[in-house]
């Protein structure tokens, strides 16, 4: 197993050295970074583009034509506060939840639809595109919902909360599909694969399970073994309890930290890990969209930064992937095809 050097960014607000003189620092405002004055402790961030007609009116830097980058911030009071980046204005303050607004997820197409999920048991989803108005109340979990992940087709959504189930819902009528059950703790953390046929669920029982999400079937299961000891099944939450799980950009890894100071990649195809690093305090990852590199967070205010597995996708990965973009598991099994091909386009072939 490898291990791939970190490199270390504090999340406190930092100053730049500015190469030019006090009086051109002076007239630029000064050499910080730039902050947004939320009030509240942040819990949430997500990032979409905001369209060119609507960019205009807000930030003149937004006119040679381009769409300009919103910032969708979860708040401790329960509000939600989009920012335009670029001018740091406010555009839209989101009120409705009664208590913390733990995660957030755009839409991937691009029609400002976000979805929040809250410590008050519930999602909501908001349409940015019609004044910021609540659409939807999504209702059925009994704990605190720490996650919600967007399928990149826009066709479900999943949420996570203290339970021992994950909630699959249509992003269409924000109706429940299904209730995914199968961990042995609370389930904390989800995404979905880059062509949304697959989606994993990580849990405080140190495993993540890996689900069809058109079948509700459970594919695979990864273990997280700590070096040092084996795992104690019997207590709800251990050494190992994870806290969060990604995709790679094309699919074919799965990041996971867990309590027991490691990260670890996993090959989609292999049940055990290709590599790992070691970590203390971490809370979430995520990879840069393009690859190579994972993200990390920890409880002690910092964003560290690692060196992933870099993989050129084969051609038959390439092709399940473009297929499963537009095509259920159902349409597959529905194919005139031979069954080792539907078993492969259907990630059946582990």
């Amino acid at each position: 197993m490898g291990v791939f050097p970190p490199g270390d960014r504090n999340c406190k607000t930092s100053e730049r050295k500015s190469r030019g003189s006090k009086a051109e620092v002076r007239s630029r405002g000064g050499a910080k970074e730039k902050t947004l004055e939320c009030g509240q402790i942040v819990w949430g961030l997500a990032f979409s583009a905001w369209p060119v007609a609507e960019a205009r009116e807000t930030d003149p830097a937004c006119a040679v034509g381009l769409p300009c980058l919103i910032l969708a911030t979860g708040l401790n009071d329960g509000q939600i506060k989009v920012w335009e980046v670029q001018s740091g204005h406010l555009l839209f303050s989101l009120v409705g939840h009664q208590d913390v607004v733990r995660d957030l997820s755009f839409a991937p197409n691009g029609s400002l639809i976000l979805v929040s999920a809250s410590r008050d048991k519930t999602l909501r989803v908001w349409d940015l595109s019609r004044d910021g108005r609540q659409v939807q109340v999504l209702s059925g979990h009994v704990q605190w919902v720490y996650c919600c992940s967007i399928s990149p087709d826009c066709r479900m959504l999943c949420s996570a909360a203290g339970e021992k189930s994950a909630l699959l819902w249509s992003m269409r009528s924000y109706t429940l599909i299904r209730r995914l059950e199968g961990h042995q703790s609370s389930v904390v953390s989800c995404d979905f694969s880059p062509d949304s046929a697959l989606l994993v669920t990580a849990s405080y029982d140190a495993c993540v399970i890996m689900w069809d999400p058109y079948t509700g079937e459970q594919l695979r299961t990864l273990r997280h073994v700590p070096l040092h000891s084996a795992p104690d099944y019997s207590s709800e939450v251990h050494t190992s309890s994870l806290r969060s799980v990604c995709f790679s950009p094309e699919g074919l890894y799965l990041a996971t930290v867990a309590d027991d100071r490691l990260l670890r990649i996993w090959a989609l195809e292999m049940r055990s890990p290709v590599a790992f690093a070691p970590m203390t305090n971490g809370l979430c990852c995520m990879y840069f969209p393009h690859g190579g590199f994972i993200a990390t967070g920890t409880r002690d205010g910092h964003v560290q930064f690692w060196t992933a597995p870099r993989v050129l996708s084969s051609l038959k990965h390439l092709c399940r992937k473009a297929l499963r973009t537009f095509l259920t598991t159902y349409q597959v099994l529905a194919l005139p095809i031979p069954r080792k091909l539907k078993e492969f386009l259907t990630y059946r072939t582990f």
